[in-house]
């Protein structure tokens, strides 16, 4: 059985880029922090199932949260970066979002105790026109990224992009990615990683896109993130399509995951180039 990928984007229920408005990062301190509770359901489900993943962590959660992130790695999972503000890399600047993963880098390094070579950009906000920082990954020491999101919607995403994990040639070597999981249709691709995805689609949807990976030997890159699985998070004042893609679904999400790891098995991004002898070296 080909082993999928299995990760989480491990940020608090008031950091989703749709709050921006609300929450602002000025107020970020003043809102209840309910991550480290919600990781937890996350980490006991994955033990059950006998089962790893990738956790690219904020840096912002993780210097608040360090004992957090060292139980992440204590339980066999691997630590990726998220970033550190929550920025999208679209409404950065090079030198910003160097700050950005350097910073998050040399954090999650010193508690987890092992190197961090793996990023997630907020929102998936690597899209055309933003490749410069594929370069500045390479660059502060990163080996593979999973920020690609290969459909097109907009806000993000990424059309035309490989389905399944590929090397990327740049000036200073070869990044690793590793895109969002979709189900081809014909010519289209919906998408199926997980998330919102896995709330607001039919569970069929879901599992046939990993069916489909499966049958064609390639790992699919599931993704998750702690505030879905906590179905009594403080609700904030936001439109109304804002609120059903965040809300919705929420308590059938621990339920979903359940089933998805009972008929496919999952690891972490460094574990799959181990066993499949990929690294990104």
């Amino acid at each position: 059985m080909i082993s999928h990928l299995f990760s989480v984007d491990v940020e608090e229920h008031f950091q989703v880029s749709a709050f921006e408005s609300v929450a602002p990062r000025e107020h970020w301190g003043s809102h209840p922090s309910r991550v480290v509770a919600n990781t937890d359901r996350i980490l006991e489900l994955l033990a059950e199932r006998g089962a790893t993943g990738t956790f690219f962590v904020l840096g912002w959660v993780a210097e608040r949260h360090p004992d957090l992130v060292r139980r992440i790695v204590a339980a066999g999972h691997e630590i990726g970066s998220h970033g550190w503000w929550h920025f999208r890399v679209r409404t950065q600047n090079q030198e910003g979002f160097r700050r950005e993963i350097r910073d998050s880098k040399a954090l999650l390094e010193d508690i987890g105790g092992s190197p961090v070579l793996g990023y997630r950009a907020p929102s998936f906000s690597i899209v055309p026109g933003t490749e410069w920082a594929f370069d500045v990954l390479l660059e502060e020491g990163y080996r593979y990224d999973s920020s690609v999101f290969p459909i097109r919607r907009p806000g993000y995403g990424y059309p035309g992009a490989p389905r399944q994990p590929y090397f990327l040639a740049r000036p200073g070597g070869r990044l690793q990615e590793f895109p969002m999981a979709t189900l081809a249709v014909g010519p289209l691709r919906i998408p199926a990683a997980g998330g919102g995805y896995l709330r607001q689609l039919p569970f069929p949807v879901i599992r046939a896109a990993f069916r489909q990976a499966s049958h064609a030997g390639i790992p699919a890159m599931f993704y998750i993130h702690p505030w879905e699985v906590d179905p009594d998070q403080p609700r904030l004042p936001v439109p109304w399509l804002t609120r059903v893609r965040h809300y919705r679904g929420i308590a059938e999400t621990l339920p979903l995951m359940q089933r998805l790891l009972s008929e496919f098995s999952f690891t972490s991004v460094s574990a799959w180039q181990a066993a499949a002898g990929r690294g990104a070296a």
